[in-house]
């Protein structure tokens, strides 16, 4: 479900090194046959775990930890916020210190951020787990394709390309079903201890097989890095911790302030930076911004989605860890079925018309999703699934290829390091808004008995204080769930159709 371009990570001076040098790319024959296996294992775990940890969150409310509902999503987003605004710095790092070396970094910070959340005594040791995790991420995505395209001749690089794209959309897939079976062993401290030493034989694997590349000066922009990770983290602090502390309470108005500041002198630094991580100048191109607002809007609707049915299908529907992990597939057999078939659907009806079928289609699937409850059998269910698929299948290369055609050749890099941000940070809001809508609309649906006496704020509080009342708390859920979902399917299609009007605009004033 990851873009089809991400070949692009690759910067301009590694492509003209091979370029100039082919035999550098091709004097590794059986050395390392196992590299490209290696390198897209990596990809399907730093995916997969975007995906997973959906799954425990019911475990993860009913845990001796005893989060509140703001830290469930935070435990959910500090991962992505961190791998969204890191992954272009990760690739700079690469091309600066090297890519092999930056590689075995980041797969050994994830491992300890995976073993830190595994051992993790309370909620604030569980967030710097996934912060670090976030980071080793980052490293990692990157830096994974730079490896790959230096060491496969010239001949093999599109189906290397290929082969690592398709690694993001099965990702996602191996995160649900994997995610599934470990948690359903009965802790949530299982899928991170699972972690850790799938990491430490990657790093092995690597140190063995990966070639060491060459370097080059791309200067880094550390601050800027910092300023947007922390304005991201501020602009979710705000969201996320609304429902609980109350919309004009200081903290929250602290976070969209401080949000407002962090972005607006993010953006003085690198206008100023002689060369940005992140060009702001870049979003003055009208197509670029529309293609970049439309995917993040697919990626705010489909984390969004990913964040409730887990509950929903545990908590409303009685599935299993396992049933629940199996249970999105229906989202994902469009996308593998029908991916290579987007390009045909723009030469019939053009890229504004399939985007805008794309958002249709994908919000009408959430909207869809929302009439679901406990009675709703589970092919109902579904075929929504289905719908809202179809639409992410159409979306992604189009907007993917909207992206890239948008900035000339030379940006190819800056292009990819783009969309992972956009869909990286898409995803983290997703979570944010469809959490914080959630937990507004659960606190109220509950009967004023069990609200007036315990405030629970999560499915598990509430079943801890009133356990004799599980069907009325469950029926809240329930209520939560498709409100939240009618949200965020009325937010995709009107962000959907700002996307396309954007495009629109952009095109008759060429």
């Amino acid at each position: 479900m990851k873009n089809l371009l991400a070949h692009s990570f690759m910067d301009m001076p590694l492509r003209l090194q091979l370029r100039d040098n082919p035999a550098a790319a091709a004097d590794r024959p059986s050395s390392r046959r196992g590299l490209p296996a290696a390198m897209c294992a990596c990809v399907v775990l730093m995916v997969g775990m975007v995906a997973a940890i959906n799954l425990a969150v019911p475990m993860l409310a009913a845990s001796d930890l005893h989060p509140s509902a703001s830290a469930l999503i935070w435990i959910v987003d500090t991962y992505v916020v961190f791998f969204a605004c890191l992954v272009i710095p990760g690739g700079a790092a690469g091309d600066r210190f090297g890519r092999k070396g930056v590689l075995l970094t980041g797969l050994a910070l994830f491992a300890a951020g995976a073993l830190l959340s595994a051992i993790a005594p309370n909620v604030p040791f569980l967030l710097a787990g996934r912060a670090i995790t976030g980071i080793g991420a980052a490293a990692v995505l990157p830096n994974t394709l730079a490896v790959l395209l230096h060491a496969v001749p010239a001949e093999r690089k599109g189906v290397t390309i290929a082969t690592w794209a398709s690694m993001t959309g099965i990702g996602g897939v191996v995160g649900n079903v994997g995610g599934g079976a470990v948690l359903a062993g009965g802790s949530w401290r299982w899928l991170f201890a699972a972690a850790v030493p799938l990491s430490l034989v990657l790093v092995a694997l690597v140190a063995r097989i990966a070639p060491v590349s060459p370097r080059h000066d791309r200067p880094l922009s550390p601050l800027g890095a910092v300023l947007l990770v922390c304005a991201s983290v501020a602009l979710l602090l705000g969201i996320v911790e609304g429902p609980e502390a109350g919309w004009t309470s200081p903290i929250v108005l602290a976070g969209f302030a401080g949000a407002v500041v962090l972005f607006a002198l993010w953006t003085f630094v690198e206008l100023k930076a002689g060369h940005p991580l992140l060009d702001p100048r870049l979003f003055r191109v009208p197509a670029l911004r529309s293609a970049c607002l439309g995917m993040t809007t697919i990626f705010f609707g489909m984390f969004a989605l990913f964040y409730v049915n887990a509950s929903f299908l545990q908590y409303g529907k009685g599935f299993s860890v396992l049933l629940t992990g199996l249970g999105i597939i229906p989202l994902t057999v469009p996308v593998i079925l029908g991916a290579r078939h987007a390009g045909r659907l723009v030469q019939r009806v053009g890229v504004d018309a399939t985007v805008a079928i794309a958002f249709v289609f994908c919000g009408c699937g959430l909207i869809g999703l929302s009439t679901s409850d406990t009675s709703t059998p589970y092919p109902v269910y579904a075929a929504w699934l289905v719908v809202t698929g179809i639409g992410v299948t159409a979306a992604l290369p189009t907007l993917s290829a909207a992206i890239s055609g948008s900035l000339p050749p030379a940006q190819a890099g800056v292009g990819a390091g783009l969309q992972a941000t956009t869909r990286e940070f898409g995803s983290a809001l997703g979570v944010a808004v469809i959490g914080t809508v959630l937990t507004g609309r659960f606190v109220a649906a509950l009967p004023s008995g069990i609200r007036s006496d315990h405030d629970p704020h999560t499915v598990a509080q509430a079943l801890a204080a009133a356990p004799g009342r599980s069907p009325e708390v469950i029926s809240a859920f329930v209520t939560a769930a498709s409100t939240a979902l009618r949200v965020i399917g009325a937010s995709v299609l009107v962000l959907g159709a700002l996307a396309v009007l954007q495009s629109r605009l952009s095109r008759n004033t060429k």
